[in-house]
């Protein structure tokens, strides 16, 4: 017997719609069946959707068995916690065990933070794998479940002929019609939430053999590709042996050039921005030559983003701490795979210049509180501290104890939130220790320790 109003989703299906012009727009659809499996006949059913202004999103429609039905604000007292939502009205009610069919329509122009999470121009576009769709919320009662995904489940992603195309799960086919490429694509149960990656590009190298790595620009790259490939795939294998596994089937990163990332925008350092299993990078960035350390380790750090946040995700309190740190403590790890001992040494003694510098134009808060909305000068010292947090755990307890808690995280909660309790529970289970005193020292006190800075002190006095 169920113990609280719900439902389950039976059938879901999503469309992607790129349309060109001089304001390029994504036509977003999705369709569900669903059925009422609770205790209690529903009158409503909330839905979130992407925040207005951050995805350019407008538009907003839906349907109900083929009507249309329009969409309500939350009440007042729920809109703090889910300010995306919307409310759709069911009249009449929704009974137990009947189905109904849900559609939901809007168009994604003109994003006021192209990164991440979505860019979109007029030869390209992607999406990351959360934000962008319609998520169905439980009813407003605490022992209602979550509505899932189903065990399978189809989209399909439709663009200009001859636009290339890499997304999550199985292609299942490609078919033309009216001046457009229209892709299907399968997920199932191991998958995790779709993202697509889109644009009129060439292929470097050409042919099929993508060992190390391929690249999807807008004209030939500068710079020795062969070495870029021997480089990243590097960087790719020693995230998936550290850290556990990647995007399912994805063997070799893809790097894909965007105009939409650009000086200024936000995104890591304005020059590159990891999705799953990739990262995107501005021309800018490519100008300096596929070849160079600077484009090597941009992309990286991109790539390990993509670990520590599509693999898994912190929640926002844990944003600096756990969503920055542990991309850029990832960077160490891979310059000790490229360059040993002493490539990590430097790197660490790196992270510890930066930090002084950063103290220097602004004030220290305790890493473990810091947030995304704080004074940037603030970030900045909490994202130069976070990865040097990681590195003193490796000096306690191990390299390869500290590698396997995270290991587990990622493995175990692989497309789940996981914040500083869960990542603490991790290391004390691969180390057999207490981390509590580690952990109040470098989360919630200001400073770096002085047996941490005597460490690498012969380093950090290296001009």
């Amino acid at each position: 017997m169920p113990l609280a109003p719900g439902y389950t989703v039976v059938q879901q299906q999503r469309e992607i719609q790129f349309v060109p012009g001089d304001s390029p727009q994504l036509h977003i659809q999705a369709d569900f069946v669903l059925q009422n499996t609770g205790s209690t006949p529903l009158t409503f059913v909330d839905v979130k959707l992407p925040p207005e202004e951050e995805y350019g999103r407008s538009g907003a429609h839906a349907e109900i068995d083929g009507r249309d039905v329009a969409l309500e604000p939350l009440p007042e007292e729920y809109r703090f916690d889910s300010p995306n939502s919307v409310r759709i009205p069911l009249d009449p009610p929704w009974n137990q065990g009947k189905k109904l069919r849900l559609r939901i329509d809007y168009t994604l122009s003109h994003p006021n933070d192209p990164g991440w999470h979505i860019t979109l121009g007029a030869n390209e576009f992607h999406l990351g794998s959360r934000g962008w769709s319609p998520a169905l919320q439980p009813p407003q009662h605490f022992l209602s479940p979550y509505p899932k995904r189903p065990q399978k489940m189809s989209y399909m992603v439709r663009v200009p002929v001859g636009f290339l195309v890499s997304a999550r799960g199985e292609l299942k086919g490609r078919k033309e019609s009216q001046g457009e490429w229209i892709y299907t694509f399968a997920l199932d149960k191991a998958d995790l939430p779709p993202f697509v990656v889109a644009g009129k590009y060439e292929v470097s190298p050409p042919g099929a053999d993508a060992t190390g790595g391929r690249f999807w620009s807008s004209a030939p790259l500068q710079g020795d590709v062969a070495a870029a490939q021997k480089d990243l795939q590097q960087s790719w294998d020693t995230m998936k042996t550290e850290f556990g596994p990647s995007d399912r089937g994805a063997a070799a990163p893809l790097i894909v050039e965007s105009a939409e990332l650009h000086e200024g925008d936000n995104v890591e350092d304005g020059v590159a921005s990891g999705f799953p299993g990739g990262a995107l990078v501005s021309p800018a960035l490519l100008a300096e030559g596929v070849d160079s350390r600077k484009f090597l380790d941009e992309v990286s750090l991109s790539l390990a983003h993509d670990w520590f946040g599509d693999e898994i995700y912190p929640p926002p309190f844990a944003a600096i701490s756990m969503g920055q740190g542990l991309p850029e403590y990832a960077t160490i790890v891979m310059t000790q795979a490229r360059e040993g001992e002493a490539g990590r040494r430097r790197r660490i003694a790196e992270y510890l210049a930066r930090y002084d510098a950063a103290c220097k134009r602004g004030t220290e808060e305790p890493l473990g509180v810091v947030r995304p909305s704080d004074p940037a000068a603030t970030k900045e010292i909490a994202r130069a501290k976070a990865p040097l947090f990681y590195a003193t755990l490796e000096d306690e307890y191990g390299e390869t104890q500290v590698r396997a808690g995270l290991r587990q995280m990622v493995t175990l909660l692989r497309g789940q939130e996981a914040g500083i309790n869960v990542l603490r529970s991790s290391l004390e289970q691969s180390t057999g220790k207490d981390l509590a005193e580690i952990f109040r020292v470098w989360l919630y006190q200001k400073g770096i320790p002085a047996d941490f800075r005597a460490r690498y002190a012969a380093e950090a006095a290296r001009p």
